[in-house]
């Protein structure tokens, strides 16, 4: 199993480490919901060093790129990153990727479950492109500093500007001759950052950002895989594997903002039939009545009759409602429509709602 270079500053917190897409990670520091409260009130700090980070180079890298993502690659200026899917053939959706353009090379950054996946896939596309694929996943350490204090806190501690960075921007540089790249993304629906170091010396710099917020009265909490996942979930945020997965496509997911059906790319004629033809399923917020959780799977009804799935679920720490994401039949997917949930055998009223269930003010 591998482990992240910030292991022994779990270690040091105390936190509970689980098995996740073959790394030790930390699953939850004190309390879900307390480190779920933390980012969406301060400031919260999570290893995502886990997740793929993949360099572009060479004169074709662009073209590759393109073919590559339901986005528009190509027409990303240097400095901007950009969420997108990479599809198969059917549509079938092979990972959510955000893909940067630095001056001279690409960055794709992938899913820690799907790296050995699209490093063979990408090595089979790459034929006829003069393009050199390097990952640096394991020489380099990630960290997402999320909350609506993040970026204030973040720029009274590093001496890098960061009041003039745009959403979906990132800055790269040196400091102390250590390399960096910032970006204004994340993955809880705060405002804040993600940070890749190298991982020689992230141990050490996360240990001195935790300290010296804590010296200037404005503490950053560490927060694990549990909370990670619960603010995800309140964003309406998809989870590969849950939301995402190669059984369908990035339409049905409810995500046809991250395609674009005017360019070229892999899976593109299934997507754009599909558009043309109407959806069948698609992917929808539930609110549900109680407390009991709708875990993945579990059958929605209408009617008795069987209409999709749960894909997601949790009792959100935030708006105290049980929420949860399911695949249903387009034709109860449309918000106010009153459904069942069968929690391991209780039927389970719940109505659907739009997405995302949390947006901040």
């Amino acid at each position: 199993m591998l482990q992240t270079p910030l292991y022994e500053f779990h270690r040091e917190q105390n936190a509970r480490l689980v098995e996740f897409a073959g790394w030790e990670m930390p699953v939850i520091y004190t309390s879900i919901v307390e480190e779920h409260h933390a980012c969406r009130r301060h400031a919260a700090l999570f290893d995502v060093s886990h997740m793929g980070r993949v360099e572009f180079r060479g004169p074709d890298a662009g073209n590759l790129l393109e073919r590559l993502n339901t986005r528009n690659i190509a027409a990303a200026a240097p400095g901007q990153c950009r969420y997108s899917h990479m599809c198969k053939d059917d549509g079938g959706i092979l990972d959510d990727v955000i893909v940067s353009r630095l001056e001279d090379h690409y960055l794709v950054v992938c899913n820690a479950s799907n790296r050995a996946k699209l490093l063979a896939w990408w090595e089979q596309q790459r034929a006829g492109y003069n393009v050199e694929i390097v990952d640096r996943t394991l020489e380099t350490a990630m960290v997402a500093l999320q909350g609506p204090e993040a970026l204030g806190t973040l720029q009274q501690l590093l001496p890098i500007p960061l009041d003039d960075l745009k959403r979906y921007r990132f800055k790269t540089g040196n400091v102390v001759g250590l390399s960096y790249y910032v970006a204004r993304s994340g993955y809880t629906g705060e405002d804040g950052v993600e940070i890749i170091l190298p991982a020689h010396v992230a141990l050490m710099a996360v240990r001195m950002l935790v300290s010296r917020a804590q010296d200037i009265d404005r503490p950053i909490k560490p927060a694990g895989l549990g909370a990670r996942d619960t603010l995800r979930l309140e964003a309406g945020m998809p989870l590969y594997g849950h939301e995402l997965t190669e059984a369908w496509d990035s339409l049905t997911a409810d995500l046809a903002w991250a395609v674009d059906l005017n360019k070229e790319f892999i899976g593109v004629e299934v997507l754009r039939r599909l558009k043309a033809d109407g959806l069948r399923r698609k992917v929808v917020g539930l609110e549900l009545e109680g407390k009991r959780i709708a875990r993945p799977e579990s059958p929605v009804l209408r009617n008795g009759e069987a209409i999709g799935a749960v894909t997601s679920g949790t009792l959100s720490p935030t708006l105290y409602k049980n929420i949860a994401m399911a695949l249903l039949r387009a034709e109860v997917a449309q918000p106010g429509t009153k459904l069942d949930v069968d929690i391991r055998g209780t039927r389970t009223p719940a109505v659907v709602v739009p997405l995302p269930f949390y947006k901040r003010a």
